[in-house]
């Protein structure tokens, strides 16, 4: 019988499993811009990629970085995908959500309702068992979000996907659940 982790105790960071063709973007440093440009850079080569498309590209994942790093993220994975001539890369951003005493998850999942409620997205919102933790999970078409509750009520780590070409269905939600289900805490 497996049993979860220590509740007691903070951990003293993670461990996440993601597929070695994913780029990782460390958020964390100051070079993140440079990375990121190297991304772009590195899914145009040899693709006759017009340059108003890297530019664009570029663009919307410095937004999405600048506003995840704005938002306590700490990493920024990104796995190419090509629609239309078009740079669109499946990306997942793990941010820290530092709340001390934070809501329980049956708390947070009241919160997400209400709030998925209110918009009108459509949004499935439930509490999912990881090895890690319990976790709300807010699914939407193109996105899956994952607030895995850290022991020692130390916050949530927020796992973000979005998948903007085929969607949060078949094996991309089987592949984020995988990624999910591989984080453990380091104690």
């Amino acid at each position: 019988m497996t049993t979860g982790p220590d509740v007691s105790a903070r951990p003293k960071d993670y461990r996440l499993l993601v597929p070695r063709e994913w780029f990782r973007i460390d958020l964390v440093q100051d070079r993140w811009r440079k990375q990121l440009k190297t991304f772009v850079d590195l899914q145009a080569e040899g693709r006759n990629c017009p340059a108003e498309v890297k530019q664009e590209a570029w663009a919307g994942l410095r937004n999405t970085a600048e506003s995840a790093v704005a938002n306590g993220a700490l990493e920024f994975f990104l796995r190419p995908e090509l629609h239309d001539g078009s740079i669109m890369p499946v990306s997942l951003v793990v941010s820290l959500v530092p709340r001390p005493g934070a809501p329980t998850p049956g708390d947070l999942l009241a919160l997400f309702e209400e709030r998925e409620r209110r918009s009108g997205r459509g949004a499935e919102v439930s509490i999912v068992a990881l090895p890690a933790g319990e976790a709300v999970r807010i699914r939407s078409r193109t996105t899956l979000d994952l607030y895995v509750h850290m022991p020692g009520t130390a916050g949530y780590l927020a796992l973000g996907f979005v998948v903007p070409v085929t969607g949060v269905t078949g094996p991309m939600e089987r592949l984020c659940t995988s990624m999910a289900e591989s984080l453990r805490w380091i104690m």
